[in-house]
């Protein structure tokens, strides 16, 4: 007996090394031209089978050049005939580059067929329409013709094949759940067929088949792969390996999550979710056969042949509650809301009906338990239909108030996350709503059915690339991504953009951690990069002639529609600041050592905490006050944990200790001044560090920290510099500075008569005026005694009354600022739930 089973239970399946059977099915890609025929042919010729079926598909885009000709000629489009010309040229030419001397029988049996085919469009030219079965018989003929002239081939080769023209033995018949297959008369048939025929290598027409009746008819669009499922089961096959030209499954589609994974394994059930929402995977009518015989499914990539692929099975392998996460776009939301419907038997099957009659189908329920709404995702070329019959079919209700409305939203997708392993473990739809929640995408529905295998949200269309990438981010299939964007690449950010490019290799490694730079922007021009900067940041954007726009900057962060988008603005400017607000109620974090914000106008500041409350997009600016050092994270802590500050004190200026520190008489004031500027530890004027004003800011921003309503005005600020010499230039003041020396040394000798130190301190407590100077302290105060450049900040609070909490070290330089904006970056990226 013929090699040829009926459809029952395949035996326990074999692995790929020693599969005794298996059927082979390849995609148009995978045969698009001769070259692509003779690489099939040499893959199937390197596997030792026993038995070895070959289901092909059209040439790449014949079944749809098909098409349009029967249409074209149907609708008298005199340029038919042009197009018949050119795609029976295609496969002469491919069956003379296949079969060289020996094309010659096969370009008469072609030559035939497509005489054929053009009196078939001739006739529909003159009868002008274009029946279902002309239809039907016109756009399998891609098939027939491409298994000839890879049988064809193989046989010039020597080997053992023939071939199979499904339409001999394949017998099926459409009903409204799709292609039923008579399993019986189909096998039957195959047995004939097989006893006229027992080569080793067979190859197959896909797509085709007849109806019980004798009529020619296809399986439909992706009928292929379906043929491949089906003579897999006819044959009795240990496996059927579906060719195409990816590697094989991914976790998500690779043109939106380009760090999208290659998916060992998966369960039938997790390929037909998956395979629901669009994903590049085996339809899901070719798992029918597959699902009740048991029989593996292999994903293979024609390109890659040595790549092992996705094996698709009965049981769930890999780690991890999702294996993959799709995006069906293209939907509309359909509401029907009204008191009417609460506790009233039969509504959803009314709804239901209604769509059903409008031939409208439902991709995604959704109803919550009061019962006062159903929600459905439609395709949005049927929404409008939707609307219509579900208001005619509520008219009464809507007219007496007892439905409210029946409510149509447009440009919606749905995104599912698919996977076995979340069956029975708590947390994974708060981990996907909390992903989504984080970039700032709203749902509009929710649907998970009781298999707990599928979760499935609606969102706005606009968001649809973003929300797919957080969700991939969200259950660890790919890294956190950022779309990053610095401005000011001065001192400091010139430092940080050098700590995050070092730091980028082990960020990805260690905790699937993206910090993308995608722009750079100084005052006067700026960089945009697509892809984000690689390499040297700098030569990069001093090749860049675009001029600075703050507009086009924001834009370009966005285009991208990374999960997650950053701003670290490293200027001192009162202009960027003012954008904060706005790129916060964007979902932009936010990341500086710029003072203006924490500083300025109460107003702007607490527009800004506002921003960042409402929408969940972080503000960090921990390097505002003592660069490095955790001085804001630490009073923080305090605050959350429901201390109370009663007073805080500090030195705020690295320059300033520095100076004090240094100052015993032995020199000159004004020649330290001039020493510390030398060694670059003042600003390039030393007076924005002599007048205070930047040791006042940093005041402000702790007191608003700890809850209080502070103002730079209502600071009493102390300045170093005299009237005098405030005004002119940097080295008109450094050559008049001496004349303060006098002032200065009778300060110190006065302090050192009391047994004192001079120090310029910041100080506040509630309820007195915050104040900035320099004071006297006693030599074995705290601040007396720092090392050259410290920072120090002293926090009494109702806990540490008596012996205050202190904070000191390093409080200044480009280095040290710069990793605490980067400490400050990382702290966000863990609130977005990046692993660190």
């Amino acid at each position: 007996m013929s090699p040829v089973a009926a459809p029952l239970p395949a035996p326990a399946p074999a692995t790929d090394a020693v599969a005794r059977s298996v059927v082979h099915k390849f995609g148009g890609t995978s045969v698009a031209d001769a070259d692509r025929y003779r690489h099939v042919a040499r893959l199937l010729l390197a596997r030792d089978e026993d038995l070895q079926v070959a289901v092909v598909s059209a040439m790449k885009g014949v079944t749809d050049a098909l098409i349009d000709l029967a249409r074209s000629a149907a609708a008298a489009d005199a340029g038919w005939d042009e197009r018949w010309h050119e795609l029976r040229a295609r496969h002469r030419a491919a069956a003379v580059s296949l079969l060289a001397e020996n094309a010659g029988p096969t370009i008469e049996w072609l030559d035939a067929r497509f005489n054929r085919l053009r009196e078939i469009l001739a006739a529909l030219a003159v009868i002008g329409e274009l029946p279902r079965e002309v239809l039907d018989r016109v756009q399998g003929l891609g098939e027939v013709f491409s298994a000839h002239l890879l049988g064809h081939h193989l046989q010039a080769l020597g080997e053992d094949a023939d071939v199979l023209d499904a339409r001999e033995v394949l017998v099926v018949d459409h009903g409204e759940l799709g292609v039923d297959v008579d399993w019986k008369a189909s096998a039957a048939k195959l047995a004939l067929w097989r006893d006229a025929h027992p080569a080793r290598r067979l190859v197959v027409t896909g797509f085709v088949a007849r109806d019980r009746r004798g009529n020619i008819t296809t399986l439909g669009r992706n009928g292929s792969d379906f043929s491949g499922a089906i003579f897999a089961a006819l044959f009795a096959a240990d496996e059927l390996h579906i060719w195409t030209d990816v590697d094989g499954v991914l976790s998500a589609d690779p043109r939106v999550v380009p760090e999208a994974v290659q998916l060992e394994a998966l369960s039938y059930d997790e390929a037909c979710e998956l395979a629901y929402f669009g994903a590049k995977v085996v339809h899901p009518q070719t798992m029918s056969p597959a699902i009740e015989r048991g029989l593996p499914i292999i994903i293979r990539n024609t390109f890659h042949p040595e790549h092992p692929g996705t094996r698709i099975t009965a049981v769930s392998a890999g780690r991890g509650p999702i294996k993959g996460l799709t995006l069906s776009p293209e939907l509309a939301v359909l509401n029907v809301e009204g008191t009417g419907l609460i506790g009233v038997p039969g509504t959803a099957e009314r709804v239901f009906a209604a769509l059903r009659n409008a031939h409208v189908s439902v991709v995604m329920i959704s109803q919550g338990s009061s019962e006062h709404s159903i929600c459905c995702v439609v395709r949005q070329a049927e929404a409008a239909r939707a609307r219509d019959a579900l208001v005619q079919a509520f008219s009464h209700e809507l007219a007496a108030g007892q439905v409210q409305r029946v409510q149509l939203t447009e440009g919606v997708s749905v995104l599912a996350a698919v996977g076995d392993g979340m069956a029975g473990q708590p947390g994974v739809a708060a981990r996907l709503f909390e992903a989504l929640g984080r970039a700032q995408v709203n749902i509009l529905a929710i649907a998970q059915g009781s298999s707990e295998r599928n979760i499935s949200v609606a969102i706005d269309a606009g968001d649809a690339t973003k929300a797919l990438r957080a969700a991939h981010a969200g259950f660890w299939l790919s890294p956190q991504t950022f779309s990053v964007g610095v401005i000011g690449p001065g001192n400091v950010g010139a430092a940080l953009l050098q700590q995050l490019h070092l730091a980028q290799p082990q960020l990805l490694a260690r905790a699937k951690l993206d910090l993308r730079l995608r722009a750079v922007l100084s005052r006067n021009r700026m960089l945009l990069d697509a892809r984000g900067v690689q390499g040297d940041w700098k030569a990069a954007f001093e090749a860049s002639a675009e001029p600075a726009d703050l507009d086009r900057f924001t834009e370009h962060l966005l285009s991208a529609r990374l999960p997650h988008t950053l701003v670290i603005d490293c200027s001192g400017s009162a202009d960027v600041a003012d954008r904060y607000a706005g790129w916060l109620v964007a979902g932009i974090h936010v990341v500086t050592p710029n003072k203006q914000a924490g500083s300025g106008p109460l107003a702007r500041y607490q527009a800004i905490r506002e921003a960042a409350t409402a929408t969940g997009a972080r503000f960090r600016y921990e390097a505002t006050v003592g660069a490095g050092l955790p001085v804001i994270t630490t009073l923080r802590d305090l605050v959350d944990t429901g201390d109370e500050v009663t007073a805080i004190a500090g030195i705020f200026s690295g320059t300033l200790a520095w100076l004090f520190n240094k100052y015993d008489g032995s020199v000159p004031f004004s020649q330290l001044v001039a020493q510390a500027r030398a060694m670059g530890y003042t600003e390039p004027d030393p007076r924005d560090d002599l007048s205070g004003v930047d040791v006042a800011r940093k005041l402000v921003i702790l007191a608003r920290e700890a809850g209080h309503a502070l103002s730079l005005e209502d600071v009493a600020v102390e300045g170093l510099v005299p009237a005098d010499l405030q005004q002119g230039g940097v080295e008109a003041f450094m050559a008049r500075l001496h004349e303060v020396d006098g002032g200065f040394d009778q300060r110190l000798a006065d302090a050192r008569g009391r047994g004192n130190v001079l120090r310029y301190v910041a100080r506040f407590e509630p309820g007195q005026r915050p104040t900035v100077g320099l004071v006297e302290l006693p030599g074995d105060h705290a601040f007396a005694n720092l090392r050259l450049t410290d920072n120090v900040v002293q926090f009494r609070t109702r806990r540490y009354c008596d012996n205050p909490l202190v904070v000191q070290g390093p409080g200044a330089g480009p280095e040290v600022t710069a990793a605490g904006v980067f400490a400050d970056v990382l702290r966000v990226a863990a609130g977005e739930g990046t692993r660190l």
